[in-house]
C-alpha cells in the first residue's frame, strides 16, 4: 500500500476561525489517509492546533517567514520549504508569498502542487480591492493547481479582478456535521456565563479581528439593554477595544466567553445569533447557528443573503441602525424568532451538510496528487 501523502498547510494564521475550523475538520475526517505539516505565518498564532484529533499525524515546522520584504533569496529558502511534501496547501493573502515563491520556483526545485484557498479579507481590503494585490494574486496564482473559494463573491472576484481561468476555480461551499445541532445546550458549555434574568440572550462568533466590527454589535443592543444581553465566543486582539465599547454603553452584563470549541455545545444558549462584520465572505458560524435553529441578525456581506432562508431576509441590514432595529424586531416577537429559526434549520439541512463538502475536497485534492481515491 502506498505511503499516505503528505500535505504541507501554509496558514496567514491558525488561530482558530472558519478557514481554520474548516481544515482541521478535513484532517480530522481524512484520520489516517494524510500526513500533514502546518505552518502560521503569524508568530504563536496556533490556537486551532487544539482542536486537531490527538490520533492525526501533524506536525509544526518552523519555515522562513512567509511575509515580510521580497526578496529572491527569502522566496527561495519558502520554496525550499515546500520540499519532501505531496502537496501545497495554501491560504489568504497572508500565504500568497508562498505562492509567489512556488510560481517562481515550482520547475527548477521540482515543487509538489499547489491550491490556493481564499475565505475572505482582513481589514485592510474590506472596504475595496487593492489593485497591487489583485496583480499580485493574478501572477502568483498563475502556476496553481486550483483556486478554491467558499462563495459566490470570492467566485466572481477570481473571475474578475484576479483573471483566473474558470477551470481552475473550484467554489466549494462550507459544511458542517448537522446532527450535532439542535440539541439543548449543554450547562457547562460556556465557563463562567450566567443569563440574566428576564433578558433574550444575543450571541455572536467570531474571532475578535478589526474586520468582525463587534463594537458595532455592541452599540446596536445598546439602546435595547434593557432586554438584551450580548454573549461573545471568540478570542482576539480587540477583546480589550470591545470590552471598552460595552462599558461606555452600559453593557455590563456582556459575557466575552473567549474561544470554546465545538460550537454544538453552546450554540443552544443563544436566543438570538448576531453577524456584526465588515466583510464575510461564506461564514461558518451562520451555518452553525442556522442548523441550531436561530433568527439571524446580520449586515449584508459576502453570501449571507444568499445563505439565509427568504423569511430572514428581512433582518439582513444595510447599516448599523439597520442592524440595531432588526433586533429590535426580533427581541419584541418570539414567535417571530421561532418561525425564522426553523426555516433556518431546514434551509442548513438541505444545504450545508459536510459530506458534499468532504468528497469535493477529496476529488479535487485527489486530482493533484494525480491519486484521484487517496481521500476517499
Amino acid at each position: 500500500m502506498a505511503d499516505p501523502p503528505r500535505l504541507l498547510h501554509l496558514h496567514s494564521s491558525f488561530d482558530l476561525g472558519g478557514k481554520e475550523a474548516r481544515a482541521v475538520q478535513l484532517m480530522n475526517h481524512w484520520g489516517p489517509r494524510a500526513t500533514h505539516s502546518v505552518v502560521s505565518g503569524v508568530a504563536g498564532a496556533m490556537g486551532a492546533a487544539s482542536a486537531i484529533n490527538k490520533d492525526i499525524s501533524v506536525s509544526y515546522p518552523d519555515p522562513p517567514p512567509l511575509q515580510g520584504r521580497p526578496g529572491l533569496s527569502r522566496f527561495r529558502a519558502i520554496a525550499r520549504s515546500m520540499q519532501g511534501h505531496d502537496l501545497i496547501l495554501t491560504y489568504n493573502w497572508g500565504a500568497m508569498d508562498a505562492v509567489f515563491a512556488h510560481r517562481l520556483f515550482a520547475r527548477s526545485m521540482r515543487l509538489p502542487p499547489l491550491i490556493h484557498h481564499e475565505d475572505g479579507f482582513n481589514a485592510d481590503e474590506a472596504n475595496g480591492l487593492k489593485p497591487a494585490r489583485n496583480l499580485y494574486r493574478r501572477f502568483g496564482l498563475s502556476r496553481a493547481s486550483a483556486l478554491v473559494v467558499p462563495s459566490t463573491v470570492l467566485e466572481r472576484i477570481a473571475l474578475g479582478p484576479w483573471h483566473q481561468p474558470r477551470d481552475r476555480v473550484h467554489l466549494i461551499p462550507n459544511g458542517i456535521d448537522l446532527a450535532r445541532y439542535g440539541a439543548p445546550p449543554l450547562p457547562d458549555a460556556l465557563p463562567g456565563f450566567v443569563r440574566t434574568p428576564g433578558k433574550l440572550v444575543v450571541g455572536t462568533l467570531a474571532g475578535l479581528r478589526t474586520v468582525k466590527n463587534i463594537p458595532r454589535l455592541v452599540r446596536a443592543i445598546a439602546p435595547h439593554r434593557d432586554r438584551l444581553q450580548l454573549l461573545i465566543v471568540g478570542e482576539g486582539p480587540e477583546r480589550d477595544t470591545i470590552a471598552r465599547e460595552a462599558a461606555a454603553h452600559g453593557l455590563d452584563d456582556i459575557h466575552l466567553a473567549g474561544f470554546q470549541a465545538q460550537p454544538w455545545r453552546f450554540m443552544g444558549h443563544f436566543d438570538i445569533f448576531a453577524l456584526s462584520s465588515d466583510s464575510e465572505q461564506f461564514p461558518i458560524s451562520l451555518v452553525e447557528a442556522m442548523a441550531a435553529g436561530l433568527p439571524v441578525a446580520s449586515t449584508a456581506v459576502g453570501d449571507v443573503a444568499a445563505m439565509l432562508s427568504p423569511e430572514n431576509l428581512p433582518f439582513v441590514a444595510s447599516d448599523e441602525a439597520g442592524l440595531s432595529t432588526a433586533l429590535d424586531r426580533l427581541a419584541s416577537d418570539a414567535d417571530l424568532r421561532q418561525s425564522l429559526g426553523n426555516a433556518n434549520q431546514r434551509r442548513a439541512r438541505t444545504r450545508y451538510g459536510q459530506d458534499a463538502m468532504f468528497d469535493a475536497y477529496a476529488r479535487l485534492y485527489g486530482m493533484a496528487l494525480a491519486r484521484p481515491d487517496v481521500l476517499r
